[in-house]
C-alpha cells in the first residue's frame, strides 16, 4: 500500500464517523446550509493538510470542531457572509414528529438560537457534540466549573424562555 493511500485510510477512519456531527454543530452555529457544508469541507481540507500532526488520535473529534470554529471564524475574516433568518432554516429530522413535537422542537431550537453565544456555545458542544464538562472547557480555553456554571445558567435561561412560550409539558423530560 503506497503512503499516500495509507494516509486516505487513515484519513477516512479517523474523520469519516464525525461528517454528521461536523454538520449539525455547524449549522448551529451559522445558521445556513451551504455554508455549513462549506465548513465542513474546508474543516475537512485543512485535517487533511495537518494529519500528519495529529498526535492523539482519541482527540480527533475536538481537533475536528477546533477547525471547523476556527474556519468559520476566518469566513468573517475573509468576507461578510450573508445571513439567513434563522426562522428559515430547515434541518431535516430522522423521524416524522407530531405537530405538537414539531412545534416544541421549533420553541426548543429558537430559544437556544436566542442565547448569548457564552450560554448557547457550551450548550451545542454537550447537547449536539456529546461533549463532557472538561472537553468544552479545553475546547473553550476556559474553566471547567465556569462551563458548568455556563450550561446551568443556558438550561434556566431555555427553561424559562420555553416556559413563557407555553412548553410547560416536556419542559421539565428536556433538562
Amino acid at each position: 500500500m503506497s503512503n499516500e493511500s495509507g494516509k486516505q485510510e487513515r484519513f477516512n477512519r479517523l474523520a469519516g464517523k464525525y461528517a454528521l456531527d461536523l454538520y449539525r454543530y455547524a449549522m448551529w452555529i451559522c445558521g445556513n446550509d451551504a455554508l455549513a457544508k462549506d465548513l465542513v469541507q474546508e474543516t475537512y481540507l485543512r485535517a487533511w493538510k495537518a494529519l500528519d500532526k495529529l498526535k492523539d488520535t482519541g482527540a480527533v473529534k475536538s481537533w475536528l470542531i477546533t477547525i471547523l470554529r476556527r474556519e468559520y471564524a476566518r469566513t468573517f475574516e475573509r468576507k461578510v457572509p450573508k445571513f439567513s433568518d434563522i426562522d428559515h432554516v430547515v434541518v431535516e429530522e430522522e423521524q416524522e414528529l407530531q405537530p405538537d413535537d414539531r412545534t416544541e422542537v421549533r420553541l426548543l431550537r429558537e430559544g437556544i438560537a436566542d442565547l448569548a453565544p457564552k450560554y448557547r456555545e457550551p450548550l451545542l458542544m454537550q447537547v449536539v457534540m456529546g461533549y463532557s464538562c472538561q472537553e468544552i472547557a479545553d475546547e473553550l480555553e476556559i474553566s471547567k466549573s465556569a462551563v458548568m456554571t455556563q450550561l446551568f445558567r443556558a438550561r434556566e435561561q431555555l427553561k424559562e424562555k420555553l416556559q413563557e412560550d407555553g412548553v410547560t409539558g416536556k419542559v421539565h423530560e428536556l433538562f
